[in-house]
This record gives structure tokens, C-alpha cells and sequence, in this order.
């Protein structure tokens, strides 16, 4: 069998994500160089390259398509109507066009998606607990990703209930970090939430340096933040949610179509903190949030 990987992440993140779906598939029975190949192809988030990179892997013919991440799923369905396709890490399956619903996806295309109600309500309860006198937060986001703008509007409705004031500051690559920032800071925002996107992922640890500069406290929605050098996360745990796309790749592999196999959501979500951030930012995390905290690095 032959798997073709399709990803929007920087060749070390890359290899980082897909471990865990290597890993699942070893755990049924597929190992590399005995009944399964590999063929990968990396964007290093450079989304326009994508559509290219998915009709390279469509030349090979593959048995199945891994896509991970929103604009890899939608290259790959793009490229192929025929080739199986498992995405994984995609937002909002349906919003995208890439299935018609969750229960029966239809066509050639199913998978894990992220879709997670109150996500921005969590990111915007935890960091207030953290920075209790903050009235405005900023919100970095990047303008060309497609799950940015849904999740930014559910910040300003979560935020309105709280009656706090949402700083949004969009980018477009990592040269506009630091004017996105100098932005938010005018504003006199307290801290910052940092909307999930492979620019920001592709540049862990710059974002945890400027934010650090600026003295803001950070949220994620990926724990590869906080081992940077970033405040606090609260996402998905990544790596069960690659070993259940394995899952999928499993039964597609031994014959199952993709319409037949529902597109699953999260159920494990993680909370982590970095307690060396909130000392350097002069913070005092308080013991009920330290104690919601699934992991604390000290």
C-alpha cells in the first residue's frame, strides 16, 4: 500500500505531526518498507504551493491521501474526486465544502475534525484568570487562513458577554509579527490570544520571544507554544487526534469507503501552562487555574 502525506507544516513540525499516525498504523499492522510506503510532501506554510504538491501526489496514485491541516484538505480534495482522503487538524469540514455533513461526509473525503464549541470562551475564561486586570485583549490572527475568521468572531461574542474589548491584529507572514504586536500594544491590550495557523506554527519560537519582549500574556491553541516560551494553551491534544486519523486509514486501507466513515470531533482537550513565562511576566497564576492545568512546566 502506498500513503501519501500532504502537509502545510515546516518539514520538522511535519515530521513531528505525523509520527503519531506513523505510529497508529504501526499499531495495525502497517510498517514502512514491509506493506505500507510513504510518500510526503511539506508546503514549509507556504499555502500556494499546496495545489502543486497534491497533484504531484495524485500522479503517484496512491491508495490514500493524509492531508494535515486545513489547506492541505482542501488542495487534496481539489486534486482528486477518486483518491481516498483522511484529512486531520481542519476546523470546520463542512464551512469548507469538504464534506456535506459530519454523520455521512459523501464522496471521497472524510477524517478528525477540530470543530470544537466554546473554544474561544475557554481561551478568554483561562487567560483572564491568569491576567485578572486585563480590559482588552488582543487577538493575532492571520488573514489568510481559512479558520481565522470564524474563530476571531467568536472571540468578539465570547468577549461582549465578558465585557472585554477584542484588539484584532491580522498578518499575513512572519514579517508583520512585530507591527501585529506594536499594534495591540498601542491599544493597551493586557494580553494576547494567538489564533492557530501554520505561519505562527512555523515560527514557535519568535512569537514566544516578541510577546515576551512586550511583556503580554499569551494563549495558544497548540501546546508546541507553550514549550516555546509561551504563557498558556487549551486545544486539542494533537497526537490522539492523529493516532484516531490513523484509525481511519486503517479501515479505508482494508476496504471501507470514506462515505461510509462519519468525520469524528475532539474529545480530549488539554490545558498547559508555563509557570517560567508567568514569572518572567511578573505573574501569579491562581492555584484554581494551576489546578484545571492537565500539564505545568516548571
Amino acid at each position: 500500500m502506498r500513503v501519501g502525506v500532504l502537509t502545510d507544516e515546516g518539514p520538522s513540525l511535519a515530521a513531528k505531526s505525523f509520527e503519531p499516525i506513523a505510529q497508529g498504523l504501526r499499531d495495525f499492522g502497517w510498517v514502512e518498507g514491509q506493506n505500507v510506503a510513504f510518500e510526503a510532501r511539506s508546503s514549509n506554510g507556504k499555502e500556494e504551493a499546496l495545489p502543486g504538491l497534491a497533484a504531484e501526489l495524485v500522479r503517484l496514485q496512491p491508495d490514500i491521501i493524509v492531508a494535515v491541516g486545513t489547506p492541505a484538505a482542501r488542495a487534496a480534495e481539489t486534486a482528486t474526486e477518486t483518491i481516498p482522503i483522511v484529512f486531520t487538524r481542519v476546523s470546520d469540514p463542512i464551512g469548507l465544502g469538504l464534506v456535506t455533513s459530519l454523520a455521512r461526509p459523501s464522496g471521497n473525503v472524510t477524517g478528525v475534525s477540530l470543530l470544537a464549541t466554546d473554544l474561544a470562551t475557554k481561551w478568554l475564561d483561562f487567560l483572564i484568570m491568569a491576567v485578572s486586570d486585563a480590559r482588552r485583549v488582543g487577538v493575532l490572527w492571520d488573514v489568510r487562513f481559512p479558520a481565522s475568521r470564524p474563530r476571531l468572531k467568536e472571540i468578539e461574542a465570547a468577549a461582549q458577554s465578558l465585557n472585554l474589548e477584542v484588539v484584532p491584529a491580522d498578518v499575513r507572514g512572519p514579517d508583520d509579527f512585530q507591527p501585529a504586536l506594536a499594534a495591540i500594544i498601542q491599544h493597551r491590550a493586557g494580553a494576547v490570544i494567538v489564533l492557530p495557523s501554520p505561519v505562527f506554527a512555523g515560527h514557535l519560537r519568535t512569537i514566544a520571544e516578541l510577546t515576551a519582549k512586550a511583556q503580554l500574556a499569551t494563549m495558544f491553541g497548540r501546546r508546541e507554544h507553550v514549550d516555546a516560551g509561551g504563557l498558556m494553551s487549551y486545544g486539542t491534544n494533537y497526537p490522539a487526534m492523529y493516532r484516531r486519523a490513523a484509525a481511519c486509514v486503517d479501515k479505508i486501507l482494508k476496504g471501507a469507503k470514506p462515505a461510509d466513515l462519519p468525520v469524528e470531533q475532539p474529545t480530549k482537550f488539554e490545558l498547559v501552562i508555563n509557570l517560567r513565562t508567568a514569572q518572567s511576566l511578573g505573574l501569579t497564576i491562581p492555584p484554581i487555574l494551576l489546578g484545571r492545568a492537565d500539564e505545568v512546566i516548571e
